[in-house]
């Protein structure tokens, strides 16, 4: 594969949506399900899914957990922890559609499970 070719996806988001049944902290608990739906339907509203644009997928646990929820932004590999729906409508707005990160969400290097 031609490493000078451009990727299928300008940008790619993943949100873990991770359910422990055993009661220890994961993303589901924050409602990461609901922020996953909000980011779909604003990237597909908004004109940039598909091809040469944005994608938006659920994964499993992203073992980020003391940051959660937690969603994050390829290729620029941007962690972001975010707290409502306005958080993922700037998301949306900065990073997906402008190539802007929003330095206000991301999650400090240091943080993991």
């Amino acid at each position: 594969m031609n490493s000078e070719a451009p990727s299928y996806y300008q940008r790619h988001i993943f949100f873990c949506t991770n359910r422990r049944e055993d009661g220890r902290a994961c993303c589901a608990q924050h409602d990461a399900q609901t922020a996953f739906e909000h980011c779909k339907a604003l990237v597909k509203t908004g004109g940039l899914a598909g091809a040469g644009q944005a994608r938006v997928n659920q994964t499993g646990c992203l073992d980020r957990c003391a940051a959660g929820p937690v969603a994050v932004v390829y290729p620029e590999a941007v962690w972001y922890s975010y707290a409502s729906h306005a958080d993922i409508e700037e998301i949306v707005e900065s990073h997906l559609k402008n190539g802007q990160p929003v330095e206000r969400l991301r999650v400090p290097p240091h943080i993991g499970h």
